[in-house]
């Protein structure tokens, strides 16, 4: 079953245009690969959990 696409309009930042296609290629995987509340957890330890954060960069190679 194919989903719905919806279009929104939003801002992010980058120190150049190649930069924030980067940015929304890589968010777009993460959007089609996660869950909505996969990806609302990711984003919340993003944000508000820095030692969680760290660990995974770390993991990453980062």
């Amino acid at each position: 079953m194919e989903m719905e696409k919806f279009s929104k309009t939003l801002t992010i930042t980058g120190s150049n245009e190649a930069a924030v296609i980067e940015k929304l290629d890589a968010l777009k995987v993460l959007a089609g690969k996660l869950k909505t509340n996969e990806l609302k957890r990711l984003a919340h330890v993003v944000e508000h959990e820095p030692m969680k954060t760290a660990l995974a960069k770390k993991a990453l190679g980062l």
